[in-house]
């Protein structure tokens, strides 16, 4: 499999609404939705998910067209660290037609997405979008403490704040 690109995911799942007379509605959240923010470098061989409705049909049509997929209807829960409550609604369009809408993670949303994994190609990917949307600091740090405080006890989120804590002192002071 080349690697993907958000437009050959929409015109696949275009494909999908018409044979299946289906309706998509799907929020991106890795690498393609990195994409859509404007980070054309950035490569991927798969489509991450939260999908509403079926998580197995579009899985199966995915994989019949040899895309690999993780979708899931709940993508909070593919972490300890919960995404931050509201995330859905504060997703934005990409793509909104009759039965296909395709949506993105709200710029602050993404970055704790990747927080919540840590590796340094996600912590890259965050330093990206705060960079190209000038998110905050404090954004960041009020975003996380509402992931934490949605999350169940644990000591992953002692790791996480110190990620959190660490990704945001790596970034350029803001400018007034």
């Amino acid at each position: 499999m080349s690697t993907l690109t958000a437009d050959h995911v929409i015109a696949l799942l275009r494909d999908y609404t018409r044979e299946t007379g289906a309706t998509v509605d799907v929020l991106l959240v890795g690498a393609l939705a990195l994409q859509a923010y404007g980070y054309h470098d950035r490569l991927t061989r798969d489509v991450d998910a939260e999908v509403v409705g079926s998580v197995e049909a579009l899985a199966g049509f995915f994989s019949r067209h040899q895309l690999p997929s993780d979708l899931t209807e709940n993508f909070s829960g593919w972490s300890i660290i919960a995404m931050p409550p509201g995330y859905r609604e504060r997703a934005t369009d990409l793509v909104h037609q009759e039965q296909l809408r395709v949506r993105l993670l709200a710029p602050v949303d993404f970055i704790i997405s990747k927080l919540r994994r840590g590796t340094d190609l996600d912590l890259d990917d965050a330093s990206f979008v705060v960079a190209r949307f000038s998110v905050t600091t404090d954004h960041v740090r009020l975003a996380a403490e509402a992931a934490v405080a949605a999350s169940p006890q644990d000591t992953a989120l002692f790791l996480f704040r110190k990620t959190v804590d660490l990704f945001c002192q790596s970034l350029p002071p803001a400018t007034p």
